[in-house]
C-alpha cells in the first residue's frame, strides 16, 4: 500500500490548487506540450514525403484533450516508481513530455507513424522512448494497470524491492463502452488496490459523433458501488468563480441539464451567438444573461472552455487528493481539440490542421512553425520545472535476475496405464516442486474459476492461494475438503472471477515482471479451450508487450463430447500457429506434455523468450501407446523430436501411406494402422506436438524465416515420401500445409461443423474423425 506522505495534504475542499508560479510554468509547459504533439502529427501528414498518397493520421483533436491532463500528471504527481497507461489516441502527447524530459531524441519527432518511428499508438516494445503500457486496442490499456499493480505487489511479497508506486491509466471516456472495463473493475482483487488511479479523459465525443447521453453520473455510481474513490473535475476555476455571483447557480443549472451535442455546438459559436444561446429560455435566461453581459468576449469564451480537465489547478489538486486505500477514478470533463481549431467540432477526431492553422497557432503558443522542435529557454522557468522533473522521474536500468533452471525432462519413468494430458499439467508442477525447486518458485498459475476442473488442486493444495494478507481457511478441519483453500502472501496460485478477459490481462502483466523490475515470473493461465477466443485479443497484446506467459486451454476439442457444441472447440490449433511470439503444443501422451510445457517454461522470463499455447484433452488414453524408448539416449532423440514439433510414432518397412495425427485423436490413427495392415497396406504412423514449429521449419526450408529445419528431415524424409492422411480434434486445415513437405498427396480430416453431445464414439463418427473415416480416407488414396 502507498503512503500518502508524499504528497500535500488535501484542503478542506477535498484539493489543493499550486501556487501562482508553479500554475504559470505548467500552464507554459501544457502550451508547449498541446504544440508539440500536435507538430508531431502535422509534420507526419502535412511535411514529411509521402509517396503513396495514403492518409497518415494521428489523432490532433484527442491528444489536445489529453494535454492539460498529462501535464499536471508528469509534471507535478508523478515519481519514478508510478507507472502509467497512455489512452492511444495520445500516444504524440506521451512523445511530447519524453522529449522535454530529454528522454526522446529530436530526430524522432518526425517520424510518427514512418517504419522505424514513433509507433501510432504507445508500445512497450516498439518505440523508442520510454512507454510502460503498450495501448491500441480499447480498453485493455486502461485496465492493463490494475493487472500491474498485482503483479507488483505479487513480486513484491514473493522477491521484494518491487517498489510503490501508483499505477495510472489515463483513458478516453469512449473506452467505459468496453465490457473489459466492467469486468475488471468488479474482480473481487480489485477493489484493495490504492495504488491504481483511473483519469478519464471525459470529452463526450466518440470517432464518428458527440455522444447524446450524459453518461457521466452514472459512470460515477458504477464506480462508487465498486469500491473506488470518485473524484470529478467538471468546472474549471473561471467557471467556478462565475457561479458565485448573482446568476451562478442559474448558469451552473443550466450547464449541468445541458446535453452534450448542445454544449458541443456552443464551442462553436462566436461571442455573440453564445450571448444568445446560452441563456437559454425560461426564469432563469435573464439572470444567465445579466450574468454574462460585463464579460468582455475573449472573458466569455475562456469561461465556456474552462472544464475541470484543463484546469491544471484542479488537476493537480485532484492527484494530490488521491485515497491510496482504494482504488480511484478521476472524471476529467474536457473538450476533444482544446485549444485548435477544430476544438468541439462533431467530426474533429481525424481532422489534420492546415499550413495556415498551424502557423496561428504557433504565433497563439509562442512557437516557430519554421523551427517547431526548439526547446525552452536555458535558464527559464520552465527549462527548470523539466529539468527537475527528468531528473524526479529517472530510472536507473533494470537488471532482470536470470531464470532459474528449468529441467528438460523430470526422468520419471514412461507413464502406464490410462491418463491423460490435463492431468500431466497438475503432475508436471508438483514434480517441478521436487526436482527444480527454485524454478518451481518462480511459477505462477492464474485461473478464472475453474482450478479444481482443470486439474490444478494438487498444485493448489501444495503452494496455496495468494493473497496480500493471510486469510483463515475455514474448511481446513472438514474432513471432505479435498480442495484445501488457503490464502497467504506466499501463495503462488491466483484465482479470479469467471472473466478469461481478466486471466490473460494479469498473465500478461505477470510475464513482463522481469522488464519492469528485474524478477522474471513463470505464468500460467488455465481456460476451457473454447473460451480462449474470448481472450484471445488481450493476451494477444500481452505478447505484444512483451509479456511472456503460457496459456493452457483444457480440455479441447469435440472430445469434450458429453458437453456439447458450446463447449467444443475447432478453430483454436490454427489460431497458435497465427499467434505471433508464441508456441503452440498439443501433445497426445502424458509424457508429451510434460516435455512440452518444460520446454514452454524454459522460454518464459527473458527478453529472446516467447510465450506458449497448450491444447490439452481429458480423454483417457493408453499411454503404452506412446512406446516411449527405455534407452536414454533414445528417450532423449524422442524427447528432441516432440519439443521441435513431431516424431515417428510407428514405422513400417514398406509403408504406402502416412497418418499423421494430433493431440486425442493419435489412437484412432494407430488403430486405423492397425487395420490397413491386416488389409495388406502398411502405415506409418506421425504423431503431431506443434503444428506451429512445423510450420516455421517449412518457412525456414524456403528461406523464408531463421528456424531450424532439421525436424522435417528426421519425420518426413524424402525416401519415405507417401500419401498423406491427416487427423486432429479441431480444423482439418491446420495440417493441411504437411502434405507441401515432401508435394504429396493429402486428406485432411477435422472438425467444421458445430458439435453435437454423445459419446467419444459417436461425436467422433459424426465429424467423420473415427477411425473409420481415416481408413477409408487412406484407402481413397492408396486404391
Amino acid at each position: 500500500m502507498i503512503s500518502n506522505s508524499r504528497f500535500r495534504t488535501a484542503g478542506g475542499n477535498g484539493s489543493v490548487l499550486a501556487g501562482d508560479e508553479e500554475l504559470a510554468v505548467l500552464k507554459a509547459i501544457e502550451q508547449r506540450v498541446l504544440w508539440l504533439s500536435t507538430a508531431i502529427i502535422d509534420h507526419a501528414n502535412r511535411v514529411r514525403p509521402n509517396p503513396s498518397g495514403l492518409k497518415v493520421g494521428g489523432h490532433q483533436a484527442s491528444s489536445a484533450s489529453m494535454t492539460s491532463i498529462a501535464t499536471a500528471l508528469w509534471f507535478h504527481a508523478l515519481t519514478a516508481d508510478d507507472r502509467v497507461s497512455v489512452k492511444p489516441h495520445a500516444s504524440p502527447v506521451l512523445h511530447a513530455i519524453n522529449y522535454l524530459l530529454g528522454e526522446l531524441d529530436e530526430s524522432y519527432l518526425t517520424t510518427l507513424r514512418a517504419f522505424g518511428g514513433l509507433q501510432s499508438y504507445p508500445s512497450r516494445s516498439k518505440d523508442p522512448d520510454p512507454v510502460d503500457y503498450s495501448t491500441g486496442s480499447v480498453g485493455i490499456g486502461a485496465t492493463a494497470p490494475l493487472w500491474g499493480a498485482l503483479a507488483r505487489r505479487y513480486v513484491d511479497d514473493h522477491f521484494g524491492a518491487a517498489g510503490t508506486g501508483r499505477q495510472y491509466s489515463l483513458l478516453g471516456d469512449a473506452e467505459l463502452d468496453e465490457g473489459a472495463v466492467w469486468e475488471a473493475i468488479q474482480d473481487p482483487m480489485v477493489p484493495g488496490l490504492g495504488e491504481v488511479v483511473w483519469v478519464v479523459d471525459l470529452n463526450r465525443q466518440s470517432l464518428d459523433r458527440v455522444v447524446p447521453g450524459i453518461a457521466a453520473d452514472r459512470f460515477q455510481g458504477m464506480f462508487a458501488a465498486a469500491g473506488w474513490q470518485v473524484l470529478t473535475l467538471k468546472y474549471g476555476c473561471l467557471l467556478q468563480e462565475l457561479f458565485t455571483r448573482p446568476g451562478g447557480e442559474a448558469l451552473r443549472a443550466r450547464i449541468d441539464a445541458m446535453g452534450n451535442p448542445e454544449y458541443q455546438r456552443l464551442l462553436r459559436c462566436s461571442a455573440g451567438e453564445l450571448r444568445e444561446r446560452l441563456p437559454g429560455t425560461g426564469s432563469t435566461a435573464g439572470p444567465i444573461a445579466d450574468l454574462i453581459a460585463p464579460l468582455d468576449d475573449a472573458s466569455l469564451l475562456a469561461a465556456l472552455r474552462n472544464l475541470g480537465g484543463h484546469d491544471i489547478g484542479a488537476l493537480t489538486g485532484a492527484f494530490d487528493a488521491v485515497d491510496d486505500t482504494r482504488p480511484t477514478v478521476i472524471f476529467a470533463y474536457t473538450v476533444k481539440g482544446y485549444g485548435l481549431p477544430t476544438e468541439g467540432h462533431p467530426q474533429n477526431h481525424s481532422s489534420l490542421l492546415t499550413a495556415d492553422q498551424m502557423r496561428a497557432l504557433a504565433a497563439r503558443l509562442r512557437t516557430d512553425l519554421d523551427r517547431p522542435w526548439a526547446a525552452f529557454a536555458d535558464g527559464s522557468p520552465e527549462a527548470a520545472r523539466c529539468a527537475a522533473a527528468a531528473r524526479r522521474l529517472h530510472r536507473p536500468r533494470q537488471t532482470s535476475q536470470p531464470v532459474p533452471p528449468v529441467p528438460t525432462d523430470l526422468a520419471r519413468p514412461a507413464p502406464t496405464g490410462t491418463a491423460h494430458t490435463q492431468q500431466a499439467l497438475g503432475r508436471v508442477l508438483l514434480d517441478l516442486t521436487r526436482k527444480a525447486p527454485e524454478a518451481a518458485s518462480r511459477i505462477v498459475t492464474v485461473s478464472p474459476d475453474v482450478s479444481s476442473s482443470t486439474n490444478l488442486g494438487g498444485w493448489l493444495n501444495k503452494v496455496g492461494v495468494w493473497s496480500s494478507t493471510e486469510r483463515p481457511d475455514w474448511f481446513a478441519d472438514d474432513a471432505e475438503t479435498i480442495l484445501h483453500w488457503r490464502e497467504l502472501p506466499t501463495g503462488q496460485h491466483v484465482e479470479l472471477g469467471i472473466a478469461e478477459t481478466n486471466l490473460v490481462g494479469l498473465l500478461g502483466e505477470l510475464g513482463a515482471t522481469w522488464s519492469r523490475w528485474g524478477q522474471p515470473l513463470l505464468p500460467i493461465g488455465v481456460v476451457y479451450d473454447p473460451f480462449v477466443t474470448r481472450a484471445l485479443e488481450p493476451w494477444s497484446f500481452g505478447i505484444y508487450a512483451g509479456g511472456r506467459s503460457i496459456l493452457v486451454g483444457t480440455p479441447s476439442g469435440v472430445t469434450l463430447a458429453p458437453e456439447g457444441g458450446a463447449h467444443q472447440s475447432i478453430i483454436t490449433p490454427s489460431l497458435g500457429i497465427e499467434q505471433p511470439g508464441c508456441v503452440t503444443y498439443e501433445p497426445a501422451f502424458a509424457i508429451d506434455t510434460e516435455w512440452c510445457l518444460l520446454a514452454a517454461l524454459g522460454n518464459l522470463g527473458r527478453p529472446d523468450g516467447s510465450s506458449a499455447y497448450l491444447r490439452l484433452s481429458t480423454r483417457p488414453v493408453d499411454q503404452s501407446l506412446a512406446a516411449v524408448p527405455g534407452d536414454p539416449a533414445a528417450r532423449e532423440r524422442r524427447r528432441r523430436h516432440v519439443t521441435a514439433g513431431a516424431y515417428r510414432l510407428r514405422q513400417e518397412e514398406r509403408p504406402v501411406v502416412t497418418l499423421a495425427a494430433m493431440g486425442a485423436l493419435v489412437p484412432e490413427a494407430l488403430a486405423a494402422a492397425d487395420r490397413l495392415a491386416a488389409l495388406g497396406h502398411h502405415a506409418d504412423v506421425v504423431c503431431v506436438t506443434s503444428p506451429d514449429l512445423l510450420f516455421r521449419a517449412l518457412q525456414a526450408r524456403r528461406g523464408r524465416s531463421e528456424d531450424p529445419t532439421w525436424i522435417l528431415d528426421q519425420v518426413f524424409p524424402a525416401y519415405r515420401v507417401t500419401p498423406l492422411v491427416t487427423v486432429l480434434d479441431g480444423h482439418p486445415h491446420t495440417l493441411a500445409f504437411l502434405s507441401t513437405i515432401q508435394n504429396t498427396p493429402v486428406t485432411t480430416l477435422g472438425v467444421t461443423r458445430f458439435g453435437q453431445c454423445g459419446s467419444i464414439e459417436d461425436v467422433y463418427r459424426y465429424h467423420g474423425i473415427d477411425t473409420d473415416s481415416i481408413v477409408a480416407a487412406a484407402l481413397d488414396l492408396v486404391d
